[in-house]
């Protein structure tokens, strides 16, 4: 066995070499029984990982798919910060060294259960006990940020011919969530936002409400994606799908008056404090960014007092309230850029609606047609 305890530590390290690679590391055991047991699970793990790295003829470190992971494909993403951030968060859980082969069921189970722990983020500079108080994330941000971008660096490996004999059970590791819930803006929420909302912002917060896009959607919309010649909005949206939104008389009345407050981007706001890091001057325009439209949406919330609603609910105010108008699930269906018509379902609760009011009117007709054959007999 090939353990041997350095002159200055009391545990023993091992090293040895498998084929051509070599594997060394500390065993943190004092006795050197236990030190070479400890090896032997070494050896078979060294095994498994040579076996898969002839297969693959790629390092399997998880560092290293990562890498080619980001070079190939997720740079590309819709979100490439955030996918940069869940595969840096990974790395640095696991540890550069770690390799795919290492990480099964168990080990998985564990990050997990890690990633849970975590509190939600908030901008700013916080007090421990701010946050402490702020709430854990939820299962849909665990299974987003962690568990399925594991998944997708062991599926990325495979398609470069790896081959993994304890792969994580995915669908054991991914938490249950809840079913997306339809909310409705009423109207006295609506004018307490009307109220409480920036000037500057009015424009972008307008078009939400009125077009039904995606934030990001919004936020990054640029001029070259809007023409107002054939009164269309054009780009590639979720999925790198083509995307074409009317511009109707409203979504005209709010982006006509927009032009020339920026070269690229369509929404801007005011800078209400200069900022020399940032190169922000006070009183000039900025293109809008995904975080300071949350910023502005919390204060907005905030300030307008209106509860259990966010941000992502105008998308479904927009929804309910054009099958409300229309009764056509495929024109809401691609107004809303779902591949699936099963995301459009969500809003048939409207078209129920529709259903009881035809019964009661049927019962009622009914009704009026007795009492007249009554009163003829």
């Amino acid at each position: 066995m090939s353990v041997y305890k350095p002159k200055k530590s009391p545990f023993y390290q091992y090293d040895f070499w498998l084929g051509c690679h070599r594997f060394h590391g500390p065993t943190k055991c004092a006795n050197r029984k236990d030190a070479e047991k400890f090896e032997t699970v070494e050896r078979e793990r060294a095994a498994i990982l040579v076996k898969a790295m002839k297969r693959s003829a790629v390092s399997l470190l998880i560092d290293d798919v990562a890498d080619r992971l980001w070079n190939e494909s997720a740079q590309h993403d819709a979100a490439p910060d955030a996918t940069e951030t869940n595969l840096a968060r990974l790395i640095d859980y696991f540890g550069k060294a770690k390799s795919l082969t290492d990480i099964d069921h168990t080990e998985a189970r564990k990050m997990v259960a890690w990633r849970r722990g975590h509190h939600v983020t908030r901008r700013g500079k916080l007090t421990k006990e701010e946050k402490d108080a702020l709430p854990l994330i939820t299962n849909s941000t665990v299974n987003r940020s962690a568990t399925k971008v594991l998944q997708r660096l062991f599926t990325f490996a495979k398609t470069e011919g790896a081959q993994f004999e304890h792969e994580p059970n995915w669908t054991e590791l991914l938490l249950p969530e809840p079913q997306e819930r339809v909310r409705e803006l009423h109207d006295d929420e609506a004018a307490a936002f009307d109220a409480a909302m920036r000037a500057d912002y009015e424009p972008f917060f307008e078009f939400v409400g009125t077009s039904g896009m995606r934030q990001k959607e919004c936020v990054t919309l640029r001029w070259s994606e809007v023409n107002f010649g054939t009164r269309q909005i054009v780009r590639i949206g979720k999925g790198g799908r083509r995307v074409v939104f009317p511009i109707t008389d409203t979504i005209r009345d709010i982006l006509f008056p927009l032009q020339g407050q920026h070269p690229q981007f369509v929404f801007t706001y005011v800078a209400v404090y200069g900022n020399k890091r940032l190169g922000r001057v006070r009183g000039q325009r900025y293109p809008l960014t995904i975080n300071g439209t949350k910023t502005a949406w919390q204060t907005m919330r905030a300030k307008a007092g209106v509860k259990d609603f966010r941000f992502h609910d105008y998308r479904h105010d927009f929804g309910t309230k054009l099958l409300r108008d229309s009764g056509n699930l495929k024109l809401v269906q691609k107004a809303m850029n779902h591949r699936d018509i099963k995301s459009t379902l969500r809003y048939a609760h409207v078209l129920d609606e529709d259903v009881a009011s035809a019964v009661e009117a049927v019962a009622k007709s009914r009704k009026k047609s007795r009492t007249t054959v009554r009163k003829v007999g």
